[in-house]
């Protein structure tokens, strides 16, 4: 991939060895137009005029080849980078961050103005630049420039600019965060908060939801870009205050079909131009998800316990979108739902310091409420035969839920199991069809789901598993030796989502999943030591 940050940091401040313009050139055709022109995409640098001690630079990308506009087309120009401050080119840096954060996908119903989300403090971004090695920041800045470049090329070039960015650019950035993320990405997310890292992985979603499309579409892009676009999407897990989080964020066409029981992929019908619509709305989603479990730490005579149990389990599936869409009118209301999630948290493979592991929920027995009715007639009048009839009624009711909750083991690790069923027909949805083993029209029970006083799911299609749900907690014992030492505690999850028809009329259904899995730490210092 190529290395812009690089070329920045390497530009001379003095101005007795600077040249005219130099330039980098970030993508080219490779080969001259009918007007024997070749089409490039561009980085200059311009140093203003002054002392040494004013010298600035402004960054302008650029075009050179394209019809109508042969001749350099500047499509976007930076803010000036003062040369002899601390951090010079942190202005450039601010600047990309908050554009793109200025054009992320709109989030409906978000109580906090998009203009507030703009104003990034330069301290934290400071901080993130010099807490990380040239190398691992060069790979995250190269990121962050093709996303702004993504709506320069895609939306203020012509066509063919954006041919280009797709050709050229974009499927480097993505191969190198999908393969190897950078842990500039993740203490970005961290310092610059929720909301913001909302916004930024928005960003990133709908241009691999694009990038994904494209390759689906046939429109020459298979040959021309890595293989296709599957991969875990990002994630990360972070320890504090108590808590071990897991985050994760997939575009949904990142997201893996499961085979079915024969071997094979999941089979998708035929769709025909209306249902093609519906396809491409849902392709413009994301899920994200967030696991949170509280942990603590005691010690006792001879041993030391660890407990954690589950706080907050929340899974959104967001819509990669803009109010103008032209189909949100028609099939607003159809996007995939989380239909299982499958937590797991221990010690990493292999400890042996572990002395057991204790689980606190039962394996679930519904309970069945039997109510018995008798009634009695008889007829006992003088004669010598009495007459007399019984008749007996019996009802039974049974309480059900749409999720179910279980605990299991594995080695040293608990797991943590929430399965969605169908109420109207009893099979579970990640593995199940809408229709049924017969065919036909599909009727099922999660029909109109965001709606109604028993929704499984939040009026936004969202899904809540807090603690009461899934008992009380779990628990480890470790051998007394292993206080004062900072272990390295294992947290992963297999996520899944399910499209059903909700108001639309289609055949069309799927499964998809994804599975993410990091190191958080499990300090086991006692108070006493840290005086």
């Amino acid at each position: 991939m190529m290395d812009i940050w690089s070329w920045i940091c390497e530009l001379p401040s003095n101005s007795e060895e600077w040249s005219d313009s130099p330039t980098f050139e970030l993508a080219s055709s490779g080969q001259a137009d009918q007007d024997d022109s070749t089409r490039s995409i561009y980085l200059r640098a311009d140093r203003t005029s002054g002392s040494e001690a004013e010298a600035a630079v402004i960054f302008t990308v650029c075009l050179q080849g394209f019809h109508p506009f042969n001749a350099e087309k500047p499509l976007w120009v930076s803010e000036k980078c003062h040369l002899s401050r601390e951090n010079p080119f942190l202005p450039l840096f601010l600047q990309l961050l908050q554009e793109i954060i200025a054009l992320s996908p709109n989030a409906p119903n978000s109580t906090c103005p998009r203009s507030q989300l703009q104003k990034l403090k330069p301290d934290p971004i400071a901080w993130v630049m010099n807490s990380h090695s040239p190398e691992s920041f060069s790979t995250f800045f190269n990121l962050v420039f093709i996303l702004r470049l993504f709506w320069l090329c895609a939306c203020d070039g012509p066509n063919e600019a954006g041919w280009l960015y797709f050709q050229s650019l974009l499927a480097s950035a993505l191969e190198t965060v999908s393969s190897n993320p950078s842990p500039v990405l993740r203490t970005f997310l961290i310092t610059v908060g929720v909301d913001m890292e909302l916004c930024f992985m928005r960003t990133l979603g709908y241009i691999i939801a694009k990038w994904c499309i494209f390759r689906e579409l046939g429109v020459g892009l298979q040959a021309l870009v890595p293989p296709p676009c599957r991969g875990p999407g990002f994630s990360y897990a972070t320890e504090a205050h108590g808590f071990w989080v897991l985050k994760g964020y997939a575009p949904m066409m990142t997201m893996m079909k499961p085979a079915s029981s024969n071997g094979l992929k999941t089979q998708i019908p035929r769709l025909d131009a209306k249902e093609a619509v519906l396809k491409y709305t849902l392709a413009h989603q994301q899920l994200e998800a967030l696991v949170q479990l509280e942990y603590s730490v005691t010690y006792h005579d001879g041993f030391i316990q660890v407990r954690a149990r589950v706080d907050n389990i929340r899974l959104n599936v967001a819509k990669l979108g803009f109010k103008n869409q032209n189909d949100e009118a028609e099939y607003g209301e159809e996007k995939h739902f989380p239909s299982r999630v499958r937590i797991w948290v221990g010690p990493e493979v292999g400890a042996t310091y572990v002395g057991g592991l204790s689980l606190s929920r039962s394996t679930e027995n519904t309970d069945r409420e039997v109510e018995i009715q008798k009634i009695v007639k008889g007829n006992f009048q003088k004669l010598k035969l009495s007459k007399g009839k019984a008749v007996a009624r019996t009802s039974t009711k049974t309480k059900t839920k749409n999720w179910r909750m279980d605990q299991e083991a594995e080695g040293n690790a608990a797991i943590f199991d929430a399965v969605l069923y169908d109420n109207a027909t009893g099979q579970e949805v990640a593995t199940g069809k809408p229709y049924g083993e017969t065919g036909g029209d599909p009727v099922h029970g999660l029909r109109r789901r965001y709606m109604g006083a028993n929704r499984p799911f939040t009026k936004t299609g969202s899904v809540v598993l807090a603690g009461d749900e899934y008992g009380e907690e779990v628990g480890w014992k470790l051998g007394k030796e292993m206080e004062g030492s900072v272990l390295k505690w294992r947290i992963g999850g297999e996520f899944w989502v399910s499209y059903w028809p909700n108001e639309a009329k289609t055949s069309f259904f799927e499964t998809r999943y994804v599975e993410w899995c990091d190191e958080v730490d499990l300090p086991l210092i006692p108070a006493k030591m840290m005086v």
